[in-house]
């Protein structure tokens, strides 16, 4: 007997069983470009920039506490670990684990955009866009542009003096109380809209910190959108209180 096998049978593709699926191809560049990775890099970086606004608070907030009190703490900055080691290494230590902090923020932060927009190129037709997600991105954007341009002015007024009254050769109280004189109304009032927005930022970024951590639920959203707020309008009433207490002559 001969068998017949019908012509093709031998070289057709093989159809692969119910169930079986080819195994997925692995991102290349490992944990920290996935997407996992990303939101890992923005709460690490956002913590560290939360850290230093506490700082960076409470330290204005000596100004209240008379000159003398505000220079102390200013040259404290700068003379801390002397004479072990070098004249501002702590103060540029600090600098740099900030500046690279911002930078990976902006980076995950963006990353994060574009991969989400890349996943759905096509809008939802039958749903309507979140008005509230869509304010919390024009948020998160452009308060990240106002910021971003604010600190820029902002050292070179009270850091370099490039900008400020008193120059650099002033100390770091006279400056402050020069730059927020009240014939300077305009930069306070960039301060508080600079400030406003750090206060709009640091609460969606706490309230998406939660969400990422798993900690959010239906029982427990509205203590911890209360305690977003909270923390947000704690930042922005201690970084307000000493340009404003200037602007009106409480300090001088």
């Amino acid at each position: 007997m001969t068998a017949t096998i019908e012509r093709g049978a031998a070289t057709a593709p093989v159809i692969p069983p119910k169930g079986e699926e080819k195994p997925r191809a692995k991102r290349p560049g490992g944990f920290l470009t996935s997407s996992n990775g990303k939101k890992a890099v923005m709460a690490v970086t956002g913590a560290v920039m939360v850290l230093f606004l506490v700082g960076h608070m409470l330290g204005n907030l000596k100004i209240f506490a008379g000159r003398d009190s505000f220079n102390e703490y200013a040259l404290a900055l700068r003379t801390l670990l002397e004479p072990i080691a070098p004249y501002r290494t702590l103060l540029t230590l600090v600098e740099i684990v900030l500046v690279v902090s911002v930078v990976l923020h902006m980076w995950a932060a963006i990353s994060l955009s574009r991969r989400a927009a890349a996943a759905r190129p096509v809008k939802y037709a039958a749903r309507k866009k979140s008005q509230a997600k869509g304010y919390a991105t024009h948020i998160m954007r452009f308060g990240g542009i106002t910021i971003a341009l604010f600190v820029v002015w902002h050292l070179l007024d009270l850091t370099f003096g490039v900008v400020n009254p008193k120059g650099f050769d002033s100390s770091p109280a006279d400056r402050m109380i020069a730059g927020f004189d009240p014939s300077r109304w305009y930069v306070t009032l960039l301060y508080i809209v600079a400030v406003a927005m750090v206060g709009l930022h640091l609460r969606h970024g706490i309230w998406s910190a939660f969400q990422t951590l798993g900690v959010a639920n239906r029982d427990r959203n509205r203590a911890l959108r209360a305690v977003a707020g909270l923390g947000s309008a704690v930042l922005v009433i201690g970084f307000l209180a000493p340009p404003l207490a200037i602007t009106f002559g409480v300090v001088q």
